[in-house]
């Protein structure tokens, strides 16, 4: 194990002896070496060592007995286990959302007016980019803007779907605002409204799926890193 030169020495000693959990260096059931000795091999304090290892313990991966010691019980990476499964469904639900609004650009091409499509454009024009307003106030312009182009299929059961799923289309706009998954830019935006306004259906189709493209592509990444 390599000496720890952070400040924050316990959560530091749980990422160390997590690492060597996960890389197998003790059988399940084995006993980890005792406090003094991973005192030792991580350069803290046994007190340290004793808060990570309270830690671990909540986390599923060790185990105390009494007077017997600290023992191996998992070496399953719980936190990325819970990351991966997130990940997964965001991917999931970014998926059945390129579904309804591939079909809802498609239908909107095919339905658009001058009045829908300037609509279209007054709440991109509003939204503007991610950083000209707060998290929660582009989140919110973003979901209206999307939403708009449902409504723009005048499909009521589509519209009903979106609506009912509003939380769950939130997150994923929410999710484009991390580092690792991108947000579509002002352009990809304006291309859907550009292909809906061109009253060619494949034209939106495309232009939907090239906005959701890299999205789902990052989250396949994700996945498989």
């Amino acid at each position: 194990m390599q000496p720890l030169a952070r400040t924050n020495l316990a959560e530091n000693a749980v990422e160390s002896i997590r690492a060597e959990i996960v890389a197998k260096r003790w059988a399940l059931g084995e006993r980890l070496p005792n406090e003094a000795t991973l005192s030792l091999m991580l350069s803290v304090s046994r007190g340290t060592v004793r808060e990570a290892v309270r830690v671990l313990v909540a986390q599923g991966y060790l185990e105390t007995r009494q007077g017997s010691g600290t023992y191996l019980r998992s070496t399953i990476d719980h936190a990325r286990s819970l990351s991966m499964a997130r990940r997964a469904s965001l991917r999931d639900r970014f998926e059945a959302r390129c579904a309804l609004d591939v079909e809802a650009a498609r239908l909107a091409a095919l339905r658009q007016t001058p009045q829908v499509v300037a609509g279209l454009r007054a709440l991109l024009l509003e939204r503007g980019n991610h950083g000209d307003h707060s998290r929660e106030v582009f989140v919110s312009r973003d979901l209206a803007f999307h939403t708009a182009v449902i409504a723009a299929s005048g499909n009521k059961a589509m519209m009903e779907i979106y609506d009912f799923f509003s939380t769950s289309i939130q997150e994923t706009i929410e999710a484009t605002l991390r580092r690792d998954v991108p947000e579509p830019d002002m352009q990809a935006h304006i291309d859907v409204v550009d292909a809906i306004a061109s009253g060619d259906p494949e034209k939106a189709d495309a232009a939907v799926r090239r906005f959701m493209a890299p999205v789902i592509a990052a989250l396949d990444r994700l996945l498989h890193s």
